[in-house]
């Protein structure tokens, strides 16, 4: 299989050659593995990472006009709604993303997802989150019409990248904390899901798929990410009470995962042995399908490089000995 078809066999609940790898290397540790392997295009090269991260395009508001707004005090969310937004069909502001879909996936045959504002994480630099979480109580019916105006800029620029090319709409929205969601499941049903749908919908309408990043317990609005019509989730964190087994379970057959490698536990520690034990727990319980193997955030600039190595290793290897097994 290429690494396309490896992705994609993944994402259609099928059985593939071997696990996909990928991983969150870049933020943080451009600066080591620049020196111990010459890039991070070396680095991944090296592992032959199956998927690609794409970051770039148009942000939603007019920057002038948003700091104006944040110099004047707090930004409620009827200043919110009268704020002018960016032209997400200006086609030079995806020059970066058309050069990195030409690296990876024309050059390198990389499956390529790339990363599309959410709702409630892409407000927060909007409003601050402490205020966002008290508009949420304060100001639901105008919030309202805040995310549709957001969520149909979203769904044009969601076009926009696959006219470009992209595998993947990856929609990035933290909800979670680290034992239930930052707000209740009625204000997720009554305000998040609608503002995602439309975005969900026109990409799966395409023949694209859809995958969707929040961080923290996530566990209370399953249902409605399955009801979505999301193809993959990450991080799926065990590290805030997310049970992989239990995706394994009860949900492999609506969505994949995309994730396994914790960053808040397991990686950066120094604990050799807990990291290979846990990237082979991870990777044997879904050694038939249903993962794509990825770090469940950025690796943290507390890691090594030699340890870093030693987890790309484990993985490499074990990829392709649970295929032979």
């Amino acid at each position: 299989m290429t690494s396309r078809e490896r992705v994609r066999t993944v994402i259609e609940h099928g059985r593939p050659d071997r696990t996909p790898i990928y991983g969150w290397v870049r933020a943080n540790m451009d600066g080591p593995i620049s020196q111990a392997f010459g890039s991070c295009d070396a680095f991944e090269d090296h592992y032959e990472f199956d998927l690609a991260h794409l970051f770039g395009g148009p942000g939603s508001y007019e920057a002038t006009a948003l700091q104006q707004a944040a110099a004047a005090g707090p930004i409620l969310p009827d200043v919110a709604l009268e704020l002018p937004m960016t032209d997400p069909d200006r086609t030079s502001d995806y020059d970066d993303i058309a050069a990195a879909i030409k690296h990876h996936q024309t050059d390198r045959g990389r499956f390529v997802y790339v990363q599309t504002p959410g709702i409630f994480e892409c407000l927060n630099g909007v409003f601050g989150i402490e205020n966002h979480l008290m508009y949420l109580a304060m100001y639901p019916d105008v919030l309202a019409q805040v995310y549709a105006r957001q969520a149909e800029w979203n769904r044009r620029f969601a076009m926009n990248c696959i006219d470009l090319g992209v595998d993947m709409v990856h929609v990035s929205d933290d909800w979670g904390a680290e034992r239930g969601l930052l707000f209740s499941p009625k204000t997720w049903w009554k305000l998040i899901y609608p503002a995602h749908k439309g975005t969900v919908d026109a990409v799966r309408a395409r023949g694209c798929y859809a995958s969707l990043h929040t961080d923290g317990n996530n566990n209370s609005v399953v249902d409605g990410i399955v009801k979505l019509g999301y193809n993959v989730v990450h991080p799926w964190q065990e590290s805030a009470g997310m049970s992989l087994a239990d995706q394994k379970a009860n949900w492999s057959h609506e969505f994949s995962v995309m994730g396994g490698l914790d960053v808040q536990t397991t990686i950066g520690f120094g604990d050799l042995a807990k990291l290979k034990s846990e990237i082979e727990r991870v990777m044997r319980l879904f050694a038939d399908g249903g993962l794509l193997f990825c770090t469940t955030h950025f690796v943290q600039d507390h890691c090594s490089i030699e340890e870093l190595k030693v987890a790309f290793d484990t993985a490499y290897e074990l990829s392709r000995s649970l295929a032979r097994a």
